[in-house]
């Protein structure tokens, strides 16, 4: 399935997306009612409540007709993040390439510890946002970059998970775009501390999160945990920029899980990208000499795109509101 968080009359609606063109998104719980069906209103309840939930949900598309009054058109609704508001979010650095290059290019070899364990940072869960705008102020704009991202959601929680069997938790996986206002981040990460405030004023994920079963053919099980060969993309006003695989990751999602769930308990909706791929960002372009000083500014659209995933699309905007 794909997953859907619109708002309707200013609250968020869990949904789901159907049709040849992924060009209809069905209110589950309505449609669920008519059918007799209990699916929950929104997302995290459905992961909470499992496999029942979740079934339910399914039989529910299953029997629902593009006429029923709980379908709409893509285009008519306001899709949200998949989870609007995680319990936790954090963010890995699981890409090889993207961290090797990034290192070369401020003149520093490979950190020997990549190899040792995946690493992560937790970033602001409050500050999430699906398609569309993300405004930024003044600081934001010294350098701002895209980053191309997939995450991975938790169904099942746990602690002390192992690798190899931590995929059993992981529900599906979306596009993230990982805002990073590098003027700021350079600056705080001298101190030895963060990222904070590089980070936290916004994080986009959509536009679906896909359930696993619909990648299943793309799965790719060794003893360290599943990867999934999917391409992925990232254009900015049209023009591509970057690609990779997701099958590329240095770290599986379940090795990552084993280090956040080492001593800490993972919750259902937990949100833990990937870290940003090979070519994944202007940070890493410029440097390599792809791009020459291009960051986003006001305007700007970013589309990050992962097969099977969806397109996730962002505009740059300023915000009004700061004093």
């Amino acid at each position: 399935m794909k997953l859907v968080t619109f708002e309707r009359e200013g609250r968020p609606v869990l949904g789901a997306v159907m049709g040849l063109g992924n060009d209809v998104v069905v209110d589950l719980h309505l449609a669920g009612e008519r059918f007799g069906r209990a699916v929950p209103g929104e997302i995290l309840s459905l992961l909470e409540q499992g496999d029942r939930a979740l079934d339910a949900a399914r039989e529910v598309l299953e029997q629902v007709d593009l006429s029923d009054p709980a379908c709409h058109s893509l285009g008519s609704v306001r899709l949200l993040a998949p989870i609007p508001r995680p319990p936790s979010m954090r963010d890995a650095y699981a890409f090889r390439q993207h961290v090797e290059t990034s290192r070369r290019n401020r003149g520093l070899g490979m950190i020997p510890e990549f190899d040792q364990f995946p690493v992560f940072y937790f970033t602001n869960h409050q500050a999430v946002y699906g398609p569309g705008d993300v405004p930024v102020l003044p600081l934001h704009l010294e350098r701002l970059d895209f980053e191309l991202e997939c995450a991975m959601v938790v169904g099942k929680g746990g602690r002390n998970l192992r690798a190899d069997r931590a995929d059993e938790h992981v529900f599906g996986l979306m596009v993230m775009n990982d805002l990073s206002a590098r003027g700021l981040q350079m600056e705080e990460m001298k101190l030895s501390l963060g990222p904070a405030k590089g980070k936290d004023f916004g994080t986009v994920l959509g536009p679906w999160l896909v359930t696993l079963d619909e990648l299943q053919d793309r799965r790719r099980s060794g003893p360290q945990g599943d990867r999934f060969d999917l391409a992925m993309t990232a254009r900015v006003n049209g023009v591509q920029v970057s690609t990779d695989s997701l099958a590329n990751m240095t770290y599986s999602f379940a090795q990552i899980l084993e280090r956040a769930s080492y001593g800490a308990t993972l919750y259902p909706g937990d949100v833990i990208g990937s870290g940003t791929c090979g070519t994944g960002c202007f940070l890493e372009l410029n440097g390599s000499g792809v791009t020459k000083d291009q960051w986003l500014s006001v305007g700007d659209r970013v589309e990050l795109s992962v097969e099977r995933l969806g397109t996730l699309e962002t505009r740059i905007v300023r915000e009004d509101n700061h004093g």
